[in-house]
C-alpha cells in the first residue's frame, strides 16, 4: 500500500510527468493533493497499471482529491530548453494551476526538480510507487497526455499516435522515415534506429 501522508503536513502536492521519452507531442505534468490518510484501492505507478485501470483510477482521483491540476509543455518548447527543463517547467505550471489550496510541501517523482516559490520539496526516486499523491499525479499526467495524443492522431493517422502515444516504437520510426516529421515532432530527438534524423 502506498504512503498516504508525509510527516505532519496536511496539504502535500505530489508531482509527476509523462511523455519524457516520446518523439512527438508535449510533456505533461500533474500536481495532486489528496486528503491525509486517504487510501485508494489499486493506486500505483501508472506504468504498472493497465489502460482501463488508469482511467478508472483517474475518475477516483478527480473525485477524491482536495485539489489537482494538469499542465503541458509543447514540443517546440522542449526543443528550446531540453526535456529535463521542460518536465520541471510542466510541473511548475501544474502547481501554478492549483487554485483552491497552497501546498505546504511538494513530493516529486525522480531526482531532479527546481525550487518552486518558497515551498520545500523532496525528490523521491520511484516516488510514484511510494506515495499516493505522486501516483495520482502519475496517472493524471499519463491519461491526459494519452487523450491529447489520441486527439492529435486524427489529423496525423500515419504515425499511429492513438496506439504509441508518440513513443519511439518501430512503427512510429518507420512512419517518420516514410512521411517525414509532423509539426508535433521533437526536432532534437533521435529515432530508435539511432539514425540522426532530426
Amino acid at each position: 500500500m502506498l504512503k498516504s501522508t508525509f510527516e505532519d503536513f496536511t496539504t502535500v502536492a505530489g508531482c509527476d510527468e509523462a511523455g519524457r521519452g516520446c518523439l512527438a507531442g508535449p510533456v505533461c505534468a500533474a500536481a495532486v493533493i489528496l486528503p491525509r490518510g486517504l487510501n485508494i484501492d489499486h493506486l500505483n505507478d501508472s506504468k504498472q497499471l493497465s489502460e482501463k485501470q488508469r482511467y478508472l483510477l483517474r475518475d477516483t482521483i478527480l473525485k477524491e482529491s482536495l485539489d489537482y491540476a494538469v499542465a503541458f509543455v509543447d514540443n517546440e518548447e522542449i526543443d528550446r530548453i531540453n526535456i529535463l527543463n521542460a518536465s520541471i517547467l510542466a510541473m511548475h505550471r501544474a502547481l501554478d494551476a492549483i487554485k483552491r489550496l497552497v501546498p505546504e510541501f511538494i513530493l516529486v517523482d525522480g531526482n531532479k526538480f527546481k525550487q518552486y516559490r518558497d515551498i520545500n520539496h523532496l525528490c523521491v526516486v520511484k516516488g510514484d510507487a511510494t506515495y499516493a499523491c505522486i501516483a495520482g499525479a502519475s496517472i493524471l499526467a499519463k491519461t491526459y497526455r494519452d487523450d491529447l495524443m489520441v486527439d492529435l492522431s486524427k489529423n496525423y493517422p500515419e504515425y499511429l499516435w492513438e496506439q504509441n502515444k508518440g513513443y519511439p516504437t518501430a512503427a512510429h520510426a518507420a512512419a517518420i522515415l516514410k512521411y517525414g516529421f509532423s509539426p508535433f515532432h521533437r526536432k532534437t530527438f533521435a529515432v530508435p534506429t539511432q539514425t540522426k534524423l532530426f
